[in-house]
């Protein structure tokens, strides 16, 4: 498995994850301001806590958004810049197939519909299929009123996930019918699933030079906060 460093600040949680021959080294937060100032430092402790730098790294991941315009901005420029200062590759990872991995990892559930709260009566939202242990879209990741939001398939065990079933609950439970088995509106993206699906796309790929990643918003209005 790559060494590789993943961090996430596209929500109001902000998180680091690194993976090495000696484990997996994590810190978290739950923040409304600052995620540049707080994710540098969980990037300090976690290369303390593993006791290696940078420059022993594969490479560096992140979750590319949606999410938070301010939050989505923060982590790929951060990305970037530890990217392009240890000439690693970037490998970018959805932050709604974090969700979803990190579903799958607490829950097992075979099928994750995330659903995040876009702000302005609208959600940030995709299908997720769990393939060889890892969320994989089905269809596309979208923007829109949660009473558009259509299910994948026909299968009916699917499992709810993300801070749009607490803000649209009514709205989402009516639009996917009864084929929502059980819902979690808590579930925010963790860093540690970044890294999940990212050492998958880097074994795939290899990444992407930095300056080629750039956000994904899914749509071009700020929010209000």
């Amino acid at each position: 498995m790559s060494a590789m460093l993943a961090i996430d600040t596209t929500t109001e949680a902000c998180s680091v994850a690194l993976t090495t021959a000696s484990g997996v080294f994590t810190r978290e937060a739950v923040v409304r301001r600052g995620h540049s100032q707080h994710v540098l430092d969980m990037v300090t402790a976690v290369l303390a806590d593993a006791q290696t730098g940078l420059d022993r790294l594969t490479a560096i991941a992140c979750c590319r958004g949606p999410g938070s315009f301010t939050g989505v901005r923060i982590g790929v420029g951060v990305a970037h810049g530890l990217a392009l200062g240890a000439d690693l590759p970037l490998v970018a990872v959805s932050t709604l197939a974090t969700v979803a991995q990190g579903a799958y990892r607490a829950c097992a559930a075979p099928r994750v519909m995330v659903a995040m709260d876009a702000r302005m009566g609208e959600v940030y939202w995709g299908c997720f299929a769990i393939r060889d242990g890892r969320a994989a879209l089905q269809g596309q990741e979208r923007v829109s009123a949660p009473e558009n939001v259509v299910l994948a398939g026909d299968e009916s065990d699917w499992m709810g996930a993300g801070t749009g079933f607490a803000a649209y609950g009514e709205a989402l439970a009516a639009a996917t019918g009864c084929r929502l088995s059980r819902v979690d509106e808590t579930c925010l993206p963790h860093a540690r699933d970044c890294l999940t699906l990212a050492q998958a796309e880097y074994a795939r790929t290899g990444g992407s030079a930095p300056e080629t990643v750039v956000p994904v918003y899914l749509r071009d209005r700020v929010a209000a906060s």
